[in-house]
């Protein structure tokens, strides 16, 4: 069963220093923590049912307990490159958390037959993530994820930093 209460929002964009500069005032976010280079590789990802290779940068804070991401892609094909060509900056996602494992993949396959498909899938630092379309709830894509306890506490610490 997934939380039903979103766990993260995310942007796309061109330039992390204007979104995050805009979030900071808009959403109240301090303390931005960048991941740069982050590589979405084809061993541990899926864009559209095929090898990922793509990498973006990106940054983490927090709103109260809401995690805000801001993703910029630098190189390769990607949901994140498909989104500013077609929409330019802006709202890409929210994420909402599994639980467990067993959880995730019991929702991902539920949004399947659902008729809701993944366009973009992986693993990542211990992370499992799906990207469901869903343009029709208003925003481009719904992100599933189990977040292990190890990167759940990286994540705490940044929440930490707002405060």
């Amino acid at each position: 069963m997934l939380d039903q209460t979103p766990v993260q929002i995310a942007w796309v964009t061109r330039d992390l220093d204007a979104t995050e500069a805009a979030l900071t005032a808009l959403m109240g976010a301090r303390t931005w923590v960048r991941m740069p280079g982050v590589h979405f590789g084809p061993d541990t990802c899926t864009y559209r049912g095929q090898p990922a290779d793509h990498v973006a940068d990106v940054a983490l804070s927090y709103a109260g307990d809401i995690q805000l991401e801001v993703i910029a892609p630098v190189r390769g094909e990607s949901i994140y490159t498909e989104f500013l060509d077609r929409c330019g900056p802006g709202l890409h996602h929210v994420c909402r958390a599994a639980p467990d494992l067993e959880s995730f993949d019991a929702a991902v396959a539920a949004a399947e037959r659902e008729g809701t498909p993944v366009a973009m899938a992986g693993t990542m630092a211990g992370m499992r993530f799906a990207y469901l379309t869903a343009p029709d709830a208003g925003v481009p894509y719904l992100e599933i994820a189990y977040i292990p306890a190890e990167l759940a506490a990286f994540f705490d610490h940044i929440k930490q930093e707002q405060k």
